[in-house]
This record gives structure tokens, sequence and C-alpha cells, in this order.
């Protein structure tokens, strides 16, 4: 039996007060300050946004047309390293061109863009590649004013209404695909893509970093661009 001293009802007293005591802590929390929450909003709005924009590209079109042959290979263009040469993601694309031009998937090439850095002409330097794998100048046609997907689908387009050209091959890394897709499907044009293979094992990094930048730039594509750069062939 417990001592007489010691009352009946102590063991009961000591958990209401301490969860008295535990109330009054709560009760002493502060609130999130706005930072904090918007912080907290930024992050669920980034997560949300990324998320938006991989579905969308894992939805995007490869193609518009069961056809099999066309007017034109467009190559969408990279940026030249800093002596005007070629990089070897610039370099797979124009290869990849070539294989389908002997091939027979076209009979002319279209390549686009302009001097988006280091004032050199991205067109102008895929021109002088396909030329050396032995492209002749007749089936070469440059579009040297892009300065980014969007303009080199408008651009080229407009090259191919003013030859009475219809559909086009579209040739790019395979993580530009799925953007290029969203915007040529807006365009008044038979298309599919095809993807340059991807570079060698020692640079699977930067296919990595490359595919999510990519990302960023189709979340971008879908709240911002399309709707603010408008191109009409």
């Amino acid at each position: 039996m417990p001592p007489s001293n010691v009352p009946r009802n102590a063991a009961r007293r000591t958990p209401r007060s301490n969860a008295r005591g535990s109330h009054r802590n709560r009760s002493r929390r502060k609130p999130l300050g706005w930072k904090p929450r918007l912080a907290i909003v930024s992050t669920i709005s980034v997560c949300v946004l990324l998320g938006w924009a991989f579905i969308v590209r894992s939805l995007a079109p490869a193609s518009n047309t069961s056809l099999t042959h066309f007017d034109a290979i467009i190559v969408l263009g990279s940026p030249a390293d800093s002596d005007g040469n070629p990089t070897p993601i610039q370099l797979a694309r124009v290869t990849e061109a070539v294989h389908e031009y002997e091939r027979g998937m076209a009979p002319r090439l279209i390549l686009t863009g302009g001097a988006t850095r280091r004032n050199l002409v991205e067109a102008r330097v895929m021109a002088r590649t396909a030329e050396a794998q032995g492209i002749p100048e007749s089936a070469i046609f440059e579009e040297p004013q892009a300065r980014d997907t969007i303009q080199n689908a408008c651009y080229s387009v407009r090259i191919m209404e003013a030859h009475g050209w219809h559909s086009a091959e579209i040739v790019s890394a395979a993580y530009q695909l799925p953007r290029a897709g969203l915007i040529f499907k807006s365009l008044s044009l038979q298309w599919t893509t095809h993807a340059a293979p991807p570079l060698s094992s020692k640079s699977a990094a930067y296919e990595y970093a490359y595919a999510a930048v990519e990302v960023l730039k189709t979340a971008r594509y879908l709240i911002w661009a399309r709707w603010t750069e408008h191109c009409e062939p």
C-alpha cells in the first residue's frame, strides 16, 4: 500500500500539469512569417511546374504524318565552338542529317541557327560541315537569323513556303525534340522528328545536363514563350 502521507490522486495530477505546460508551450510558438511561407509556396509551385513540363514532354507529338519521304530535312541549330568549328553536339546533328539525305529521306537540307554566341552564325558552320561531308551546295539552304527553337521552326517554314515545300524531317538531339514537337505542331507543315545519336559515354553527363535544361525550357515555353514569342511563317 502507498504511504499514508502521499495523496491518492498525486499520480493523476502530474499528467494534467504536464499537459497544461505543453499547451502553454504550443501557444507560445510564433506563426511562420511571410518569408518562410513565400519560400514554401515558391518551392511547391516550381515542383508542380517542372512536373507539368515533364509530363507534357512525355506526351509531346513526334510526328503528324505517315510520310516516309520529305521535301526537306530541317537541322535545328546549336552553338559552334570559339574557333568557329562544330561542337560534338552540332556535328552529331549535321552528320545524322547527311546520313538521312544519303538514304533518300529528302533532297535538301535546311540548316537553321543565327549568331546566338560568339557572333558565329550556327547555320553557316553547319553548312560548311555538311559540304565537307559531301552534300552539294545546291542542296543546302541556310537560315541564319533564328535565335531560339521557336524561330528555328518559324523561319525554316518560311523558306519552305517560299519554295512550295510542305513536309520536313526535323533532326536534332533527342532531348530537344519533345519541345520541338510542341512548337511544330502549331505550324502548317507535315513533319516528323528524327534524333541524332547520343554523344559518347564520356559526355553522358552533358547529355543529362542538357536534358534537365530542356525541362526548364519546356516549362518556360508552356507558361510564357508560346504566348509571347509569336512568329508567323
